[in-house]
């Protein structure tokens, strides 16, 4: 099942993928769930507020983001093991329905756990791009990797 271990991955490392395409449906559903302001909700408040349109919430858009990730992670077989955490977050320009996603990671660390033998840590920054090549998104995360054989 798990093709790429820790001891695989290089500082420095880089990778696109990813492609997602954000629906009004989609939209409206994940803000009337989870972040149920107006600007998520409504188109015509939406268009007066300072988005300018109907607008993905960031909660929204880090899921979208994460559902490209853990696709990758499936299709190249890399063992990851969970997260300890995110180190940040920042929303940088508002996702539209209609808008295309993708994902470019950079490993930019990684150190061997010093409790579980058999894992490593990595840190990675990941920036979210739409279909113009805006970058929408910048999330620097954490991630536990197996290690060979172990």
């Amino acid at each position: 099942m798990f093709k790429i271990f820790y001891e695989d991955l290089v500082v420095g490392q880089k990778e696109a993928f990813g492609a997602y395409e954000v629906t009004k449906e989609e939209v409206i559903d994940f803000a009337s769930k989870y972040d149920p302001q107006p600007f998520h909700l409504d188109e015509d408040f939406a268009k007066k507020s300072v988005f300018g349109a109907l607008c993905a919430s960031g909660w929204h858009t880090s899921a979208m983001m994460m559902r490209m990730m853990v696709d990758h992670m499936m299709e190249t077989g890399f063992a990851g093991l969970g997260s300890p955490g995110i180190d940040g977050i920042e929303w940088k320009k508002p996702v539209f329905p209609g808008d295309v996603l993708t994902l470019e990671s950079e490993v930019t660390d990684k150190r061997e756990s010093q409790s579980r033998p058999n894992l490593g840590l990595a840190k990675s920054t990941y920036h979210v791009k739409n279909q113009k090549g805006e970058v929408v998104m910048i999330m620097r995360g954490n991630v536990m990797v197996a290690k060979r054989g172990k």
